[in-house]
């Protein structure tokens, strides 16, 4: 026997048993965010390496350590999306959608990042996107607020909380990062060797830090939100004033900077107390300068991105409906296989979900696999039924079986399946 080929490690594969729940988010997400106007867009998972190094930023982990690179044929260096927005802006600019309209979009599928594999994180994992472009008002920054939370509360997860912060303009950030590098460099032994790499590098990232006494030696940091100018602020003050009459209270969060370089104004998080130290379900924000900075008309933006697989660990089994036939087709010698087909084509004609079975084998073992398969009704075939022109009808539920005139079967199970 050849030696098996194990998997490739962080990337995970998704079995029947498990799909039911991927296509029950999947199918809930598209229903609530077409209800808000959003489109589905659909773009590759390999792009140019430059896209990402100029979007995300060359001097962050996600670009210097953690991507999938690697040269084609013909010399160009390309990537595995390590994430979706900088895709998508890519394909809006591609396809000329920035042309002063307002484009809400959405996907969905796989992104990938070398990282450590852990329990909710995956070198492939996946995604729901949800990007807006047009509008620089805060109203569509809490439209997509207020519609990742209907997502997450029609899905049963509890214990949401909302965590908000600002990061102002460029301008407003170089000031703070200023203040900030000056007060990092003050207690450099206090934090961790990545943290300290990070004070000239990405000093925000600092303060994102889990490490606890990286935690401790932030605590009296300057706050970037002391350093708004006077846009970010009104634009922070409206956003905060339409939660409040919405009735969606959040707690802000001075230490909420996102690992991404694109982002401006508004950054948030819903988390979930169910899902212990990865507690974030949903983050996003603002980024009004991306779109120009890919090659782009100037276009306000905002967007989120939900992690199908942590968001799957929330999602009750109960609230997941199971795939089942309404009919299952039993027939029992190869004589009747033709007529037990056609039957099952019919019915499927008629809009019924009807499993065949193949391989033959007696009756009892149909009837077990009947009853596994979760089908109401067994509709049972043999060369006696053949030849009086009837298919037994047998309810799996009851026990009870009947049975019925070949053209009386089909509108019985109709009505049986409405």
């Amino acid at each position: 026997m050849a030696e098996k080929i194990r998997p490739v490690r962080g990337m995970n594969d998704i079995l029947p048993d498990e799909a039911a729940a991927w296509q029950h988010l999947e199918t809930e997400a598209r229903r609530v965010l077409e209800a808000y106007g959003y489109r589905e867009i659909r773009f590759p998972h390999v792009e140019r390496l430059e896209l990402f190094a100029r979007s995300i930023g060359e001097d962050t982990d996600i670009v210097e350590k953690e991507m999938y690179t690697f040269e084609d044929t013909g010399g160009e260096i390309l990537a595995l999306r390590p994430e979706g927005t900088a895709g998508c802006v890519r394909a809006g600019i591609t396809n000329g959608l920035f042309r002063g309209q307002t484009h809400r979009l959405y996907y969905l599928g796989p992104m990938f990042r070398h990282e450590r594999p852990q329990k909710g994180r995956y070198r492939q994992f996946h995604q729901v996107g949800v990007e807006a472009f047009g509008p620089a008002t805060p109203d569509l920054d809490v439209e997509q607020i207020l519609m990742a939370r209907r997502l997450l509360q029609d899905l049963g997860v509890e214990g949401l909380t909302l965590h908000l912060n600002s990061l102002g303009k460029p301008a407003d950030r170089r000031v703070y990062r200023e203040e900030l590098v000056g007060f990092l460099e003050a207690r450099r032994d206090s934090l961790c060797e990545t943290c300290q790499e990070r004070i000239q590098r990405s000093p925000m990232r600092v303060l994102d830090c889990k490490v606890p006494t990286c935690q401790e030696a932030v605590a009296e940091a300057p706050e970037i939100t002391d350093f708004l100018g006077e846009e970010s602020r009104a634009h922070f003050d409206r956003l905060r004033a339409l939660l409040d009459a919405a009735g969606v209270p959040y707690e802000l969060n001075p230490r909420l900077v996102r690992g991404l370089d694109y982002y401006t104004d508004t950054v948030y998080e819903w988390t979930s107390d169910q899902l212990g130290s990865q507690a974030t379900v949903v983050a996003g924000g603002r980024y009004d300068g991306l779109v120009e900075e890919i090659g782009g008309p100037s276009t306000p933006a905002v967007g989120f991105a939900l992690g199908i697989e942590r968001l799957l660990a929330l999602v009750a089994p109960e609230r997941v409906p199971e795939p089942h036939p309404s009919v299952f087709i039993a027939p029992l010698d190869a004589a009747v296989e033709t007529d037990a087909m056609a039957l099952a084509e019919s019915l499927r004609d008629r809009g019924v979900s009807a499993w065949y079975h193949c391989g033959g084998g007696s009756l009892k073992s149909q009837l077990k696999k009947a009853d596994r398969s979760g089908a109401r009704l067994a509709l049972v075939l043999g060369e006696q039924e053949q030849a009086e022109g009837t298919v037994l009808v047998r309810d799996l539920a009851s026990g009870e079986q009947e049975a019925l005139a070949r053209r009386e079967v089909e509108d019985h199970v109709v009505h049986r399946s409405s």
